[in-house]
């Protein structure tokens, strides 16, 4: 297997190339994003008999589903002894339902996902952390979880304490996905890729191209909320996490899935090859987009894998996704007039079961219907108490970089001593440019401000990206889009 910097689910799963939007359609209901929320929303409907179109910017399956661990799980890290007792069971209903739903899906249109049975695992490696994981235990219970308390796994390391989770599960995402849209579109669903929605009016979304399509709904599931009249980037912050994967032998299978918040999170899962051997997958590193040296970083994650299970890595990228202030995703109306207009976001790390739960609820609500988690997840929710320190903390964050950035004496004055393979923010003409110089010594360079919001972008030293550390936004080193909220390129700008 040859080493690549690519995501192990997107290499050797080839899809069929599917058309952008060539003309104005009507249908039932637009869905924004091509990912598992976006999918997941737009098969449920189809089920139901609604007309759908589901537009992509780029690959369906193939930007923040295309790089995630694939973890289906209701047991996610530390969250039940956060909840009240009623939350927590609405909570662990909705995502045990979600990982059923998966399993019955993939057995009722025979995809072959690789979808396995796993117990899932929060651990700690110190006494100081057993106190939450005792508390963590007795909060899964409450809510419904067969939670249990243990002190040895299969890890090879020892732990002092993990909450357990039987009967959860693990799966490749975009063979499931892929297999998902063949189904849709073979029952009537349209499914358009690069083609990049830019606004949003009265149930008319327009794409870059300036095509309209109009639907009775819409539901905007594009990650991080393209359309956002309700502010909801206010009350989310985006981090990244790091991947690293390698083969290991089957004896050599932990048999589960793990995670602790220590050393800056470390998750273990494995994955079927078909040599019988398994791949290993460790996430962890987590990070604000566009702050600090990544190729430490996923150093770091490297020899931590080596340590703990003595492989090298084989495979390295890396995932995104937003926290909210409370912990909880926003799926439900988009703002608080809204009436037929949807999203799905704020997932927190665990985006497989939420995406899941995300389509199911969104479903069940443009058809009329309810699920009593509605509320639970409803974006217009407030909970002052509980969201202010978050809240404050992370919009601190933000100013600071908005301010301090802009107009703090950071960067170069120009381009000299800036060698080949390098890239830093510049000020030419008092304007701020984001520069990079190729091997061959040619300089590209674009706008440093985020096309967002005008936030001044970073350079990630290992993906050679530019990234927006106010609310995540990344660009290739010409400016285009690779992951929004942002609808723009950063402009180029001829040195």
């Amino acid at each position: 297997m040859a080493h690549t910097t690519g995501s192990y689910w997107m290499d050797g799963t080839a899809q069929p190339s599917r058309p952008p939007l060539s003309s104005d359609v009507r249908v039932d209901v637009a869905v924004l994003g091509g990912g598992i929320a976006g999918l997941s929303t737009a098969w449920e409907l189809t089920k139901a008999g609604r007309s759908v179109a589901v537009l992509e910017a780029g690959r369906i399956a193939a930007g923040v589903t295309g790089h995630t661990t694939a973890k289906l799980s209701a047991l996610h890290t530390l969250i039940y002894s956060s909840l009240s007792a009623g939350d927590g069971e609405l909570y662990a209903r909705s995502q045990l339902e979600a990982v059923e739903h998966v399993a019955r899906t993939a057995a009722e249109l025979d995809l072959e996902c690789e979808f396995e049975r796993a117990a899932a695992h929060t651990y700690t490696e110190t006494t100081e952390g057993l106190e939450q994981i005792r508390a963590e235990v007795e909060a899964a219970r409450r809510a419904g979880l067969p939670a249990e308390f243990v002190t040895e796994t299969a890890l090879p390391y020892p732990i002092v304490g993990a909450v357990r989770v039987r009967g959860q599960a693990q799966f490749h995402p975009r063979k499931y996905l892929l297999g998902l849209a063949e189904a849709m579109t073979a029952s009537g669903a349209q499914i358009y890729e690069h083609t990049r929605a830019v606004r949003l009016d009265s149930g008319k979304v327009t794409t870059a191209d300036g095509l309209v399509v109009t639907a009775d709904d819409v539901v905007v599931a594009t990650h991080y909320p393209v359309f956002d009249r309700a502010l909801l980037f206010a009350r989310m912050t985006p981090r990244r996490e790091l991947v690293v994967a390698a083969p290991i032998e089957a004896a050599a299978d932990p048999r589960g899935t793990f995670i602790t918040t220590e050393q800056g999170t470390r998750s273990v899962r494995t994955a079927p090859l078909e040599d019988g051997r398994r791949l290993l997958l460790v996430t962890g590193e987590k990070y604000r987009p566009g702050e600090g040296s990544v190729g430490a970083r996923l150093e770091r994650l490297g020899e931590w894998m080596s340590e703990r299970f003595g492989v090298e890595p084989r495979y390295r990228w890396a995932a995104q996704d937003n926290d909210t202030t409370d912990g909880l995703p926003f799926v439900g109306p988009l703002h608080v007039g809204a009436r037929h207009a949807y999203v799905a976001t704020g997932f927190g790390g665990w985006g497989m079961s939420n995406g899941v739960m995300a389509g199911l609820l969104l479903a069940a609500l443009i058809s009329g219907k309810d699920r009593p988690w509605a509320g639970l997840y409803d974006p217009r929710r407030v909970h002052p108490v509980r969201e202010a320190g978050p809240l404050l903390k992370a919009q601190a964050s933000v100013a600071a970089h908005f301010v301090g950035d802009r107009f703090g004496t950071g960067g170069r004055d120009d381009l000299e001593g800036l060698l080949p393979g390098q890239a830093a923010v510049v000020k030419v003409a008092g304007e701020r440019c984001a520069a990079y110089r190729d091997v061959e010594g040619q300089v590209h360079a674009v706008s440093a401000l985020c096309s967002h919001m005008g936030c001044v972008v970073a350079f990630n030293d290992a993906e050679r990206t530019w990234e927006c550390p106010c609310h995540g936004s990344r660009f290739a080193l010409d400016g285009s889009i690779l992951q929004g909220p942002a609808t723009e390129p950063l402009k180029r700008i001829e040195l």
